[in-house]
């Protein structure tokens, strides 16, 4: 995460450079050496974090070092932002002095231009002199962890050439899919007053709503039930989302991720299914036993580890997927280690397996076989080792992008374009001038597809995938990889005080209300926020929100109040 952000820094520094020479403006004199020095003492940084990340995880003090590393890239990275903001208002001002124009034009900048550089140049000198300070701290205390370099030459993002797989084809469940299929089909279909309903139990990772969704998308289900609905149940449980949720989904019964052992909670969304006609089904996912008990459950289907050749076949299908036999021979012997180190979790063996049907040679596949990585425990608790394996092998580019995801909700449907309007926004997609945006956009969004990061996708006609999810624990992933950065608020009066003094750095936040509180007044307080998501936060029944909301959120680069009601709201948001 760290490398990724030192990344996109160093090339926003060259781009603002090359803009000054373009545009023939100079805000600070002198500033090409006072950003040559800010870049090579990032590059002598960037060549020790490749060891710095992996020792985060054992090391506390190498974790609150690389937190300090993160928080000055953001500053350097704002004030990259100012500098380019400063330039645009400028070359505006210089073509629209505010008088009409002289039949014959003087060649001398008018004096509010010329005050107004000098002003720029003031303010921005003292960013650099700062900014410099505090780098140059961080650089020096590196030497106290004897970290390992590595080559600073950092390796482009590598396309992805060989055809993207559908790995939710691949499951290893064939007898409990035929399980849980006969339970939904078979039974009485004259149930009354009792739902019945079918839970899934099984731990995280486990492969829960593939099977669900597997059995959900049936042809034999899809033909006995004229409708079925798919809903996502999050903690904390609100019965007023979840049956909002029912109604939205009517054209899409199952559910997924219950996590709730509140009774009087349940039975509030309890007395709503049992209008359901007779031989209607609940099929459920969840972590947690007590709960398909507290539901009442008619069929409980526990789903266990897969076997150690189930785990194997997963993960050679995968892996192996287009090869030829020879290649296949070559490396079997590695592979089936490889997929022992799986545990028998589905989501390990699939990413694991992404991640090998990207690599062709021996010696890369013993690299991963043999990464110390599978011997620390204290990944285990936190981590999944394959998923960290997956992003370390990612560009700094593509880290970027992923970890940007943590700002969506656990499984909310992404929007592709959206996506990658929002790294647009946020200057993710800058390695390249030669290609355009949104196909570099496309790329990235492809790499990670083909790495079993992104799933349940939705295509097109053509085919083409435009919305995909996350897993919960990609997400989770992505989540610690920005900790302090991005957050996730349900907003409530209680909330409403901890937003002012807990999340007073978050860079990317999505505020959520199930009953639309009103947006929050201390809003304001978020002052380096990039990115802003509002949800169900606003209509013509809650309090106007305060006039100029948003005036000191000077970094905002996304901004997204789609979901709300703004009919009353026009006129109050600033400038």
């Amino acid at each position: 995460m760290a490398d990724a952000l030192v990344s996109i820094v160093l090339e926003r520094l060259a781009s603002v450079l090359k803009q000054q020479i373009r545009q023939q403006v100079t805000l600070v004199v002198g500033v090409k050496s006072e950003v040559d020095n800010l870049k090579s003492t990032l590059q002598s940084i960037r060549a020790v974090l490749g060891d710095a990340e992996k020792r985060q995880f054992t090391e506390e003090l190498v974790k609150v070092w690389l937190e300090r590393l993160k928080d000055i890239s953001y500053q350097m990275d704002d004030m990259v932002d100012g500098w380019n903001t400063a330039l645009l208002k400028l070359q505006i001002a210089a073509e629209n002095p505010g008088i009409p124009k002289p039949k014959i034009s003087s060649c001398l900048p008018s004096p509010c231009v010329c005050f107004k550089q000098v002003s720029l140049r003031h303010d921005i000198a003292l960013q650099i002199k700062d900014i410099k300070k505090q780098l140059n701290a961080i650089a020096n205390e590196r030497n106290q962890f004897n970290f390992v370099s590595s080559s600073t030459i950092q390796q482009p993002h590598r396309r992805i050439t060989s055809s993207v797989i559908d790995v939710s084809q691949f499951c290893g469940r064939d007898a409990d899919i035929n399980i849980i299929i006969g339970k939904l089909l078979g039974g009485s279909c004259q149930e009354s007053s009792s739902l019945y309903i079918v839970s899934i139990v099984g731990m995280e990772g486990i492969g829960k709503t593939t099977l669900a969704q597997l059995a959900y998308n049936h042809e034999k289900v899809k033909s006995y039930f004229h409708e079925r609905m798919w809903v996502c149940v999050f903690d904390p449980f609100d019965p007023m989302r979840i049956s909002r949720a029912i109604l939205e989904a009517l054209q899409k019964e199952s559910s997924d991720d219950v996590w709730t052992e509140n009774y009087e909670l349940w039975e509030q969304v309890e007395s709503s299914l049992k209008g359901g006609a007779p031989g209607s089904r609940i099929l459920v996912t969840t972590r947690n036993e007590s709960v398909s008990t507290m539901m009442g459950t008619t069929y409980k289907h526990p789903l266990g580890e897969l076997s150690k050749e189930q785990c194997r076949s997963l993960f050679s299908n995968i892996a192996f997927y287009g090869r030829s036999r020879e290649k296949v021979e070559e490396l079997e012997n590695i592979g089936r280690k490889i997929a022992d180190e799986c545990r028998g979790l589905p989501l390990a063996a699939k990413v694991l397996g992404s991640l090998m049907r990207l690599k062709d040679n021996k010696e890369d596949w013993e690299s991963i076989l043999n990464n110390e990585i599978w011997q620390l425990d204290v990944i285990e608790k936190h981590l999944s080792p394959p998923l960290l394996l997956s992003y370390y092998d990612l560009s700094p580019a593509v880290k970027r992008c992923f970890s940007y995801c943590a700002v969506f909700p656990k499984d909310q449907i992404i929007s592709k374009d959206r996506l990658i309007k929002l790294w647009m926004a946020n200057s993710y997609l800058n390695s390249r001038e030669s290609i355009e945006m949104e196909k570099t956009g496309g790329d990235y969004f492809e790499d990670l597809v083909s790495r079993s990061l992104f799933q349940d996708f939705r295509r097109d006609d053509e085919g083409n995938i435009i919305s995909c999810k996350m897993h919960d624990i990609v997400h989770d992933l992505a989540q610690y990889l920005t900790k302090n950065e991005c957050f996730i608020l349900e907003i409530d009066d209680e909330k409403e005080v901890r937003m002012a003094s807990s999340f007073q750095k978050a860079r990317h936040a999505t505020l959520i209300s199930a009953r639309r509180v009103g947006f929050p007044s201390t809003i304001h307080n978020l002052k380096y926020l990039h990115t802003l998501f509002a949800a169900h936060l606003i209509n013509s029944f809650t309090p106007q929100p305060p006039p100029n909301l948003f005036k000191h959120l000077v970094c905002l680069r996304a901004l997204d109040l789609s979901e709300n009601d703004l009919g009353n709201c026009r006129g109050t948001w600033g400038n």
